[in-house]
């Protein structure tokens, strides 16, 4: 074992015993950041290229500053996206929802798909899509201008037309024409503030986490501009908490003009997304 791969197991000991949810995972990220390797590559740094800035930043981790901070990237299917101070850091268990979006639209069998992603954050879900679906027009709309910062250099060069504003009355130049709206909006509740983890309690914008005494104010928000937005036929998807799933396709009720409501599983099976189709006239 190398001197670098001997810290890395001191260091997964004090992360988990920070208790950082993932210790060993990150200490091998920080090292290879701070090392300019892979982290399969670590046992090839020599000893004497150990650079002590390695518990520098082990020490921000104990902390519970979020490894995407520290390295200033986040990764989320595909892509590499700049993230830190101001903006939400994408989640795996987003990564199914585009999943699942990704399916729908390929489904539609629509030459140039219209797509809108609601909060877009870093801009993660609505860049994934313009990747993976590539004849789709892609719009998006955020509202933090501190979010922005981050979001204007991660769209950068892409056909994504981004956009500052409320999700609530956001295109209106688009009414009746989207074929999928996607979001992950704030939908934790403001009386669980205390057990949010710190990484996202502590670091991302509250703005991005919470949405009233439930969770729910703004999904029922965006209920109402998906319908505004999308044709008949068209389909809206959008993430909630595990512990919201059976509440939130209960807002896409028949009589608000929607049909085939219904809640998704994440990759550890628990509800964490629900859609919805626009009625038929």
């Amino acid at each position: 074992m190398n001197l670098l791969l001997s810290e890395v197991a001191q260091a997964t000991q004090r992360l988990a015993d920070a208790g950082v949810p993932s210790p060993r995972t990150d200490a091998e990220e920080l090292a290879a950041f701070v090392h300019g390797v892979k982290r399969g590559g670590l046992h090839s740094v020599k000893d004497a290229d150990f650079d002590a800035r390695y518990w520098e930043v082990i020490a921000r981790r104990e902390q519970r500053e979020p490894l995407q901070h520290i390295t200033g990237r986040a990764y989320f299917r595909y892509l590499e996206l700049q993230v830190g101070p101001g903006v939400f850091v994408p989640r795996p268990e987003t990564e199914s929802v585009v999943g699942w979006a990704i399916d729908a639209v390929r489904a539609m069998d629509v030459v140039e798909p219209c797509i809108v992603d609601l909060c877009t954050g870093s801009g993660a879900i609505a860049l994934a899509l313009a990747q993976e679906v590539p004849r789709s027009r892609v719009h998006a709309v955020e509202l933090s201008e501190d979010a922005l910062r981050w979001t204007r250099k991660n769209v950068e060069g892409s056909r994504v037309d981004l956009r500052q504003g409320d999700a609530l009355t956001a295109f209106p130049d688009l009414d009746g024409q989207v074929d999928l709206v996607v979001s992950n909006p704030p939908y934790i509740p403001l009386t669980e503030w205390e057990y949010v983890a710190p990484e996202a309690r502590d670091y991302d914008p509250e703005l991005a986490l919470f949405s009233g005494e439930d969770g729910l104010d703004l999904i029922r928000g965006i209920e109402r501009t998906a319908h505004r937005l999308l044709r008949p036929g068209g389909v809206v998807v959008i993430e909630h908490a595990d512990t919201q799933g059976g509440q939130v396709p209960w807002i896409f009720t028949e009589e608000r003009g929607w049909a085939d409501a219904a809640d998704h599983p994440d990759l550890n099976n628990r509800p964490r997304f629900a859609t919805a189709r626009k009625a038929l006239p």
